[in-house]
């Protein structure tokens, strides 16, 4: 990263960042793509245990990884500060807490991954393939969590394509070792879907062996690596972490898990409406990497300037992000509902399916845009490693506004289905609005442009 002048060179920065971000995201998305579809070929109990796997373990690693993708605001300010001791110091506590939460995690399910599959009353081929796909997956925790650190930091740095090159040349193995796995092919045990979370593991250990190795070797990374910070481990460096770690990590849970219990609200109406929900959620969800990937670029180039002091610099990158994202948003949508019948037609063959998709869809055009504000505006923040006041906000919005809204006018009035749609864009939009006011209130207020300082440029 440098600094820039005009907003002709920040458009330039955020899009040198964005665009492999967005691929990396990308690429990460067609794992588990690949593991469905895999899945779904060898037999429908498979891609059934394959879903209820992901959706047992999505909410865990989003909300954990999320504490541990602090490490890239952090960094961010630290590199912006040239205080590059410090920032080594927090990658290899960031390190240590990887490891320190990949035990509580295998630990936990070891102990309760048998009590919640049988409280969901699985059939026996549901439940033994589930079981299996955890089990594999949690082979992969440690270099899952480790790979998170060492991506936070490398972003932090602005080497957003280093990334991306390990996660493509990786896709290949993840590919090939869901096929033999799975199918039993090439002397390999058949192990169908169980097999998808075993090669996914392999692949993540593949995946943060290759990232380590750049690290270590590789300028400017290698200058952040020494065994001297591993050996002084210092609280207040991991409070750091933690403090604004656990607000962005529940934030996400939350988030994440809100769309679990809207998922399980849909399961009393008809299969044709959870089948179309799932198929809008999925082309929502596919399209949500866009401004997600932007509000990760925006939470390194805001902290970076914001560690430099140049603050009027790190509000242009807030603002740029956001609006940014409202464009792609909108003109993502306006596609989208105008092929909206098409698109459906990807999930589904059957016409009452993709015509409710395609309702459904017109609805998504308001939460794609609500979405864009709210991840946006929620990533500068953090930019600001200012998480606390966000996290209340966000979770008012998802638990109070969202579903309360959403199940009032889905069983109370005539809109069915879709009012759960209305209820997650009010509740979306909510949170972007009072999100974007605490920017604004910090940026006039805390993180003031040194040069409109009274008393003239400091």
């Amino acid at each position: 990263m440098y600094q820039t002048y005009t907003l002709k060179e920040k458009i330039r920065q955020i899009l040198i960042l964005l665009v492999p971000i967005l691929v990396t995201q990308l690429g990460m998305f067609s794992m588990v793509f690949f593991n469905t579809i895999m899945s779904g070929k060898y037999g429908p109990s498979d891609l059934a245990g394959v879903a209820i796997g992901t959706s047992v373990w999505n909410p865990v690693f989003t909300g954990l990884s999320g504490i541990l993708l602090a490490v890239s605001p952090i960094c961010a300010q630290k590199y912006g500060q040239r205080k590059d001791r410090e920032a080594a110091s927090v990658l290899a506590h960031g390190i240590l807490l990887a490891l320190a939460l990949s035990a509580i995690v295998i630990a936990i399910g070891a102990i309760l991954l048998d009590p919640i599959l049988n409280a969901m009353d699985l059939p026996a081929s549901v439940r033994k393939t589930a079981k299996g796909y955890l089990m594999g997956l949690g082979i992969g925790v440690i270099p899952l969590f480790i790979f998170n650190v060492l991506r936070s930091f490398i972003y932090a740095l602005g080497k957003t394509r280093v990334v991306m090159i390990i996660l493509l040349s990786s896709l290949p193995i993840n590919f090939f070792l869901n096929y033999v796995l799975i199918f039993g092919r090439l002397g390999f045990p058949e192990l169908g879907g169980a097999g998808a979370g075993l090669a996914t593991s392999i692949t993540y250990w593949v995946i943060a062996g290759l990232t380590v190795w750049i690290v270590k070797t590789q300028h400017p990374f290698s200058d952040y690596v020494s065994i001297n910070y591993f050996k002084r481990l210092s609280m207040e460096r991991v409070k750091e972490i933690l403090q604004i770690g656990i607000p962005m990590g529940l934030s996400i849970f939350f988030e994440t898990s809100m769309f679990a219990v809207v998922t399980i609200l849909l399961s009393k109406f008809s299969i044709t409406t959870i089948a179309a929900y799932q198929s809008a959620l999925n082309i929502v969800s596919f399209l949500y990497m866009i401004p997600m990937s932007i509000s990760m670029a925006q939470t390194v180039l805001v902290g970076y300037e914001v560690g430099a002091r140049r603050y009027a610099d790190a509000r242009t990158y807030s603002w740029l992000g956001i609006n940014l994202a409202i464009i792609i948003a909108v003109f993502a949508g306006l596609l989208v509902v105008l092929f909206r019948y098409d698109v459906a037609g990807f999930y589904s063959n059957q016409q009452d399916v993709i015509e409710l998709t395609g309702q459904f869809l017109i609805y998504a055009l308001f939460f794609m845009i609500a979405d864009a504000i709210q991840a946006t505006a929620l990533a500068a923040l953090r930019g600001y490693k200012d998480v606390n006041l966000a996290f209340v906000m966000t979770l008012i919005a998802y638990w109070l506004i969202c579903l309360p809204v959403g199940h009032v006018l889905a069983h109370f009035t005539g809109l069915g289905a879709r009012g759960y749609w209305i209820g997650l864009t009010l509740g979306l939009l909510a949170a972007g609005i009072a999100l974007s006011i605490r920017l604004i209130y910090i940026q006039k207020k805390k993180f003031i442009p040194i040069e409109n300082q009274e008393g003239g440029i400091a």
